[in-house]
């Protein structure tokens, strides 16, 4: 694992503990199809869904580079439980770090909630027949007296199970200048929010992100956070969403892989097959994927918390972000794939917990930003080609190095 300082060692111990009980549990929740609610009661009482609250507002503090080799600790013992925490964990470190800089009373509102355990966040974003990469929503937005209704239906809810609040989005069609995409807050127990039991699938089973409906769900005007017209690249998108979902969803696959390579390990030692060079080949390439997906993690939360990253331009900065889950999700599925050559038939058995690692990992490579819509932006942006208008921090109401407090994100 990436070289941690004191802290992220003793954040890292902690979630050690949390994935040893989740490793027993994951493979009952995985076979039955359930959400592991015990894992997130245990998180609660170490604590850790307030781990990325800034300090001042009652939480642990953590940083970027801090939340990420937990959520791959956590991952190691269970892709699943880590995958739906990350959803409440890099949210809150979003709207910490947007916090810190601002101090704007609404985040501070929101973190207080957080810290007092009185909000559990989810991302519900996505819908089927769109890429979910938020320029645009098929859920409709209707203007209506102190607000809007929202009416659509999401997928891939992850988190939903626990949650209490959800970020979402909406096309308000009928916006003067043209149409806009609506980033909104809603309670998951307003009306009009119904959670359908769709999720039956071939891995991550555990999150169980099953489909959200609206229906005329209102939401007040000073739930909406923020808008963007339709069809373009968003700084306020890219530092809230992009720069931290994308090395947390990171960080997550890689402890899948991390996991499955212990086992693998652990299991070759025990039958003395150390010694022999495919094994050693089989292991040494894991290791070098693993150890590449930790070096852009890591380079990554540097840039973001330096904010360099946000001085590349919109484009440039999203592609750099989509750069590190792509290399992370497929480095993942490579180390699993190569595990079989050496562990052979125990990769195949439900018994063990590899086959359920293995499954666990194909979802990185579609999960935001997939595989073909990473290559294709970090491709355009190589080339210097624009893939859609960008919208830079001086149209969204405040600079990126901004000190002053900016409009509620």
């Amino acid at each position: 694992m990436h070289c941690l300082t004191e802290r992220q060692q003793g954040f890292v111990d902690r979630a050690a503990a949390l994935a040893d009980r989740f490793a027993e549990r994951a493979q009952l929740h995985d076979r039955e199809n359930t959400f592991p609610h015990e894992n997130y009661e245990d998180l609660r009482e170490a604590g850790f869904l307030q781990l990325s609250v800034p300090a001042e507002l009652g939480g642990e503090g953590a940083e970027l580079a801090d939340i990420l080799p937990v959520l791959e600790r956590l991952a190691m013992g269970d892709g699943a439980t880590a995958l739906a925490f990350t959803m409440h964990l890099s949210p809150l470190g979003q709207w910490g770090s947007v916090w810190r800089r601002t101090g704007n009373p609404r985040l501070e509102a929101l973190l207080r909630q957080a810290s007092e355990g009185t909000l559990v966040w989810a991302s519900i974003t996505s819908e089927v027949g769109l890429r979910n990469d938020m320029t645009d929503a098929l859920t409709k937005a209707v203007k209506v007296p102190g607000g809007f209704t929202l009416s659509g239906r999401k997928s891939f809810a992850t988190n939903s199970a626990v949650a209490t609040h959800c970020s979402t989005t909406a096309r308000y069609e009928d916006a003067e200048g043209g149409p806009r995409v609506l980033l909104c807050q809603i309670a998951l127990d307003q009306p009009g929010v119904r959670i359908h039991q769709t999720w039956d699938t071939l891995g991550m089973r555990g999150t169980q992100s099953n489909d959200v409906e609206l229906s005329e769900v209102f939401v007040p005007d000073e739930a909406v956070v923020h808008s963007l017209p339709v069809n373009h690249l968003d700084a306020r998108v890219l530092e809230t969403v992009w720069a931290w979902a994308m090395p947390a969803f990171s960080a997550t696959y890689t402890g899948i892989a991390a996991g499955a390579l212990d086992f693998a390990v652990r299991r070759l030692t025990k039958r003395g097959r150390p010694i022999d060079p495919v094994v050693q080949d089989a292991i040494g390439e894991c290791t070098i994927l693993l150890e590449s997906s930790r070096a852009l993690m890591y380079r990554h939360a540097e840039e973001v918390a330096s904010r360099r990253l946000f001085d590349l331009g919109v484009q440039e900065a999203t592609a750099r972000c989509a750069l590190v889950k792509y290399v992370a999700s497929n480095n993942a599925v490579k180390v699993l794939q190569r595990l079989v050559d050496v562990i052979g038939g125990m990769s195949y058995t439900r018994a063990l917990p590899f086959e359920r690692m293995w499954r666990d990992a194909q979802a990185g490579t579609f999960m935001p930003m997939g595989n073909l819509a990473a290559r294709k932006l970090i491709g355009a942006s190589a080339l210097g080609v624009r893939t859609a208008p960008s919208i830079g921090f001086a149209e969204t109401g405040h600079d990126s190095r901004a000190k002053e407090p900016a409009p509620a994100p």
